[in-house]
């Protein structure tokens, strides 16, 4: 169910009217064309395996291109049950978490 919402969720924040300046067309193209190529999953399909080993609610999402290591990456900051807030990035191809910033500490995988 908690997944359900957040998805629910964020397609109520994506389907908000928003200004939209030519750089971010930009990216938007960019992040679609990554998709139809299979560079990167689907977004629903992400946050569906990220909620079952990292559950909590999304506040923010941000897919990059890492160029230095030649993949995208979908930066996450989750709030969970208990209050804690978690920052992850994942690999946008595959889902795996690649890194974990709690507050205080950092845990790389």
């Amino acid at each position: 169910m908690a997944a359900a919402a957040s998805l629910l969720a964020i397609a109520a924040v994506a389907a908000a009217p928003l200004p939209v300046r030519a750089d971010d067309r930009a990216d938007h193209d960019r992040a679609r064309a990554a998709v139809q190529a299979g560079e990167v999953m689907p977004l629903p399909a992400l946050l569906e395996r990220l909620q079952r080993t990292h559950p909590g609610q999304v506040l923010e999402l941000e897919l990059e291109r890492d160029d230095k290591a030649g993949r995208w990456v979908y930066e996450v900051v989750l709030l969970q049950a208990d209050g804690q807030r978690l920052k992850l990035d994942v690999d946008a191809r595959t889902a795996e978490v690649l890194k974990v910033k709690r507050r205080g500490g950092e845990r790389a995988r």
